[in-house]
């Protein structure tokens, strides 16, 4: 894909997040709506076509821990809040910002996670459990080699610790384990696909209305000789 091979050839390590959802898009993975932006001119004028409230976060390749370095800014309600995110944003941050990145604010209680693993052995391997803060030390994950089926995509979702996230929760409908399943389908399709992919996190997933959204993701580049 373009996106991909511009960045390898730029000497990139990994794609940007606003790129990475792109890819995911393109193959049909359900992301949130957003807009990069150069100046604050340009951010505004995003933040008032996607709508209010929204998130404003630096972007760039290079910016890979963005929560750690204080780079993003939630629930700005109006178009003064943008405009004083953005200055604070770039008068505060210890590395240089190019170019900041305008999405939609998503609000849901249960996260989620997926990606894709390149194992040396055994290849591409798709990667599914619970997501946000917390993924890391949970550890709460289901693996399966690519390419799954539908019956391995369901059963990765019922084979987690934590798999009553995906049941009707505090009035809102459970999972959508059809689409839940299409996507991580399509994470062992994207690896197959493109050799340069060496790994893609998805997280947080979001349930919206039972209905997966990938809020944040990352795409890291497998260098091919």
């Amino acid at each position: 894909m373009k996106i991909i091979e511009d960045a390898i050839k730029r000497g990139a390590d990994n794609l940007s997040e606003f790129e990475s959802k792109q890819i995911l898009s393109a193959y049909g993975i359900p992301v949130t709506s957003e807009k990069t932006a150069k100046t604050l001119e340009e951010a505004v004028s995003a933040a008032n076509s996607i709508g209010y409230p929204i998130v404003l976060k630096a972007s760039g390749e290079n910016l890979q821990h963005k929560t750690e370095l204080d780079l993003i800014r939630l629930d700005l309600k109006d178009e003064p809040q943008v405009r004083l995110a953005y200055k604070e944003l770039l008068s505060e941050s210890t590395i240089p910002i190019t170019e900041v990145l305008i999405q939609q604010m998503l609000r849901g209680n249960r996260e989620l996670m997926a990606g894709l693993k390149r194992d040396s052995q055994f290849g591409p391997c798709v990667v599914f459990g619970l997501g946000g803060v917390l993924a890391e030390i949970l550890e709460d994950v289901s693996i399966r080699v690519a390419p799954i089926t539908t019956f391995d995509a369901m059963d990765m979702m019922d084979n987690i610790r934590g798999k009553k996230i995906l049941e009707p929760f505090r009035g809102k409908p459970s999972v959508d384990r059809k689409t839940m399943a299409e996507l991580l389908i399509t994470l062992g399709k994207i690896g197959l696909e493109n050799d340069a992919v060496g790994e893609i996190d998805i997280n947080p997933i979001k349930l919206i209305e039972g209905q997966p959204v990938a809020v944040d993701a990352l795409i890291i580049l497998k260098r091919i000789s």
